[in-house]
Order: structure tokens, then C-alpha cells, then sequence
């Protein structure tokens, strides 16, 4: 299975199937709605500020995947008005062997693993494409994601930033 054609199944933490795919062309529609059902804050730990749109440029990077310099997984659940995106992660190459990954999770799904099954899943796709490290900027107070990182092996490293927390995970 290459990572454009990715998809496995799994369960959240209350025992609800979960279908974890690769990010498709027209899921641009739902990628949205799930915006929608996630909170101001939820959006500023992801993005680093307040974020409620989004330029037609940044919907294309975001859309435009080619699942070799960056790739995108989507977390997907039946809800009663059918398949709903609750959730995503992507890493994007930085450099020679370097990807930086980042994720969110709607609200109603945080608590739930799908940062942890995303996490793993990308991590699996980036050692399998040969990549040497995966890199993360967190916001300090996002412990949650500081946590979900820490237990995959990511370490606190130097930042540039003081504004964040700079993780790695040596993938060899």
C-alpha cells in the first residue's frame, strides 16, 4: 500500500470503528466542515494563531498533496449523517531526510487516540519513505499533544522560537 492509497481501520478508545485514510482531492468540503466543528483554541494550538478561514492559497496547500514531500491522513468516522473527517495529520518534507508533522482533532473527538493512531501511521509512512527525522513546533501549554508526541519518542530539542516547544524523533 503506497501512502496515497492508504487506509486502515481502527478503534477510538470507546470501542467506535475509525478509518484512517490518505487525504483525498475532494475532501476539501468535509476538511472544512471539520474546521467548523473545531474550537478557536483547538485552532490556534494547531496553526499558532486565531484561525477561522482560510486564503485560497493556503486551501491548496493544504489539498495539494503528492504523498512523497507531503503527505496527509485524515481521520474518518460514521456519524448518523454519514462519514464525517474528524481529525488529521501530515508531515511535510523540510529538508534533506527532515519532515515536520502537525495535526488536529475536532473537540467532540480529542481525548479519544486519534492523535496517537494518526501519529503512529505517519510515523510508520515516514520511516518507510526513508526519512531520518520527524520534527514538531508545539505550543508549551498544548500538553495534550506535547504527551501524545512524547510517547512515540519525540524530545524536547533547541528552538528557534521561544514562542514553542521544538520536538524530534530520530526515525533510525
Amino acid at each position: 500500500m503506497t501512502p496515497a492509497n492508504y487506509t486502515v481501520r481502527e478503534q477510538l478508545r470507546d470501542g467506535r470503528p475509525l478509518l484512517i485514510r490518505a487525504l483525498e482531492p475532494n475532501d476539501e468540503g468535509d476538511m472544512l466542515a471539520a474546521i467548523d466543528r473545531t474550537s478557536a483554541e483547538s485552532l490556534q494550538r494547531r496553526f499558532f494563531v486565531t484561525k477561522r478561514g482560510f486564503s485560497d492559497k493556503e486551501r491548496a496547500f493544504f489539498m495539494n498533496t503528492d504523498f512523497v514531500n507531503h503527505v496527509a491522513l485524515v481521520a474518518v468516522i460514521d456519524e448518523d449523517s454519514g462519514p464525517a473527517i474528524v481529525g488529521g495529520g501530515r508531515y511535510v518534507v523540510t529538508g534533506p531526510g527532515e519532515a515536520e508533522v502537525a495535526f488536529v482533532v475536532v473537540d467532540a473527538f480529542q481525548g479519544q487516540g486519534i492523535g496517537a493512531l494518526l501519529t503512529r501511521h505517519l510515523t510508520g509512512l515516514a520511516r518507510a519513505a526513508g526519512l531520518k527525522e520527524l520534527v514538531a513546533d508545539v505550543l508549551p501549554e498544548n500538553m495534550a499533544m506535547r504527551k501524545v508526541l512524547g510517547k512515540f519518542g519525540f524530545r524536547t530539542a533547541r528552538s528557534l522560537d521561544p514562542q514553542v516547544v521544538h520536538l524530534t524523533l530520530p526515525l533510525v
